[in-house]
């Protein structure tokens, strides 16, 4: 059986030529959590593919880990451990779960029109990633109520997203987030400003969460930066 678990909104024979848009989890949730927004955003020549994190929530990675997946079944799922402050325990982790995003992302990119990262706290921390990692794979990432992470020079690929070849960023969340802290805030404003064309948005009373207003700023940002 695969170690991949993955719901997608088109049957495989209509997937060819279409836009990918990947759809990546916070921590603690599954792969169900995130399908519930497709209805409200584009329909026409996109698939949606919402991919389960390779880790039971909790889970402390060994470190001398040679992969992220576990292969245990949970009731929610992590990308990489967080600690009790929800920190990342260990960079180590952030680079295993990004390449087993990319191990089952690059055989299916070729297939595509464009490839999208859409996360969702933990998980915009996942597409950040998996975009400073193989910037030439992602046309967008679009980041719901999380952020980038801090560190990884010798492993991100940050240096290339210059000039015309900065990523297309759409980063939204509230502005009574009690989760993501102001440290994660602050560098990813930073981050983001120097290497993506960033629009961001931010919604007035919006705990840990996302808008409705936001799915339809998601769904305009798609249809012009993917689509159009």
């Amino acid at each position: 059986m695969s170690q991949y678990l993955v719901d997608f909104s088109n049957a495989e024979p209509a997937r060819a030529g279409t836009h990918l848009v990947v759809l990546l989890h916070g921590y603690g949730s599954h792969e169900r959590d995130l399908t519930g927004l497709i209805p409200y955003l584009p329909s026409d020549e996109v698939t949606y593919a919402s991919l389960r994190a390779p880790q039971p929530v909790g889970y402390a990675l060994p470190a001398d880990a040679e992969s992220a997946y576990a292969g245990q079944a949970a009731m929610g799922y992590q990308w990489w451990p967080l600690n009790a402050q929800l920190e990342t325990v260990g960079f180590r982790a952030i680079e295993l779960a990004t390449d087993y995003v990319l191990d089952w992302l690059e055989p299916l990119a070729a297939d595509h029109k464009s490839v999208t990262l859409l996360g969702f706290s933990q998980g915009m921390a996942v597409a950040t990633s998996v975009a400073r990692r193989r910037p030439e794979l992602i046309t967008a990432v679009v980041g719901l109520s999380g952020y980038a992470v801090d560190g990884g020079s010798d492993y991100f690929r940050d240096a290339e997203l210059t000039g015309n070849q900065k990523l297309q960023l759409f980063w939204g969340r509230g502005d009574s987030d009690p989760v993501i802290t102001a440290e994660k805030i602050e560098f990813t404003q930073q981050w983001a400003g120097k290497y993506t064309r960033v629009e961001q948005e931010l919604y007035p009373g919006l705990a840990h969460g996302i808008a409705a207003q936001e799915l339809t700023h998601i769904s305009a940002y798609l249809s012009e930066k993917v689509l159009g």
